[in-house]
């Protein structure tokens, strides 16, 4: 069966950190751009961040640049994201999703770009 199962959601305070991860089975996230999505209540999902197949490349969207990170680990097949100076409003369900198999070095927020998606997982911020 092939699936992405997010981990690493929860509840931090403003200023915390969380490193979310996003890990596939059945298939190889090897040559494939990874993207990281969230959706808070009312809100339409966003496109957060993005790595390149080979992992060259990152794309964040301006809201988290120098708060967000994002890597792959190939032997685990996984990608995460580190969150770090958390606020109220990156409060969402996030969601990870893994592009097509390419040899090019693209990353894209269009969500139909995407074909595999996870179940989510949920970052809370408060105090």
């Amino acid at each position: 069966q092939l699936m992405l199962v997010e981990s690493g959601g929860g509840l931090v305070q403003p200023g915390g950190s969380l490193r979310l991860s996003c890990e596939a089975s059945g298939f190889t996230l090897g040559g494939r751009a990874i993207g990281w999505f969230r959706q808070a209540p009312g809100k339409e999902r966003e496109g957060v961040s993005c790595i390149t197949s080979g992992g060259g490349a990152t794309t964040f969207v301006d809201s988290v640049k120098g708060r967000f990170t994002i890597s792959r680990d190939y032997a685990k097949n996984t990608v995460y994201l580190q969150m770090n100076s958390l606020k109220p409003e990156d409060a969402a369900v996030y969601h990870c999703a893994a592009g097509p198999p390419t040899f090019q070095a693209i990353c894209n927020n269009r969500e139909d770009f995407y074909n595999y998606w996870g179940q989510g997982t949920q970052v809370t911020v408060s105090s």
